[in-house]
């Protein structure tokens, strides 16, 4: 990152020095360089996080191809089922043994202050990051606000 100028977007970014690109290598995703604070730059990720990364750490320039995959159709059921995915079965429709959500009678409710996973535990905005992440004083703003 020490040779790329400030503003270019990049993909395949290194968070360790020598360990290999980590993030920014989906399809059609790319990070910028905003700017260089001592031994960090900081870099805005796709997600919207602005995160700092040593200088030392290496980045391919450009953005990724195929920025088109996110809108790729699949069809039909069958064809995610080929590509290993199991169907996704909402907690409301499963008993009260299978999901804490399941249960009652016809449409109800999903009877409890928020939702929660299948194992029980607060899902939705609940704030699962342990405090004291040591990642954490890397990251100066975590994503965009929806």
């Amino acid at each position: 990152l020490t040779n790329i100028p400030t503003g270019t977007v990049v993909h395949n970014l290194e968070l360790t020095p020598g360990r290999g690109g980590q993030i920014v290598r989906g399809a059609g995703t790319g990070a910028q360089v905003l700017s260089r604070e001592g031994e960090y730059v900081l870099m805005r990720l796709p997600s919207g996080e602005m995160r700092r990364v040593l200088l030392r750490c290496r980045a391919s320039v450009g953005q990724l191809s195929n920025p088109d995959h996110k809108n790729e159709s699949l069809g039909k059921a069958g064809a995610s089922r080929h590509r290993g995915r199991r169907p996704h079965v909402r907690g409301v429709a499963m008993n009260p043994v299978d999901h804490p959500h399941g249960g009652g009678e016809g449409r109800s409710p999903i009877g409890m202050p928020g939702p929660k996973t299948p194992w029980g535990k607060p899902t939705l905005g609940y704030k699962t990051r342990r405090k004291k992440k040591a990642s954490s004083k890397f990251i100066m703003r975590r994503t965009r606000r929806r």
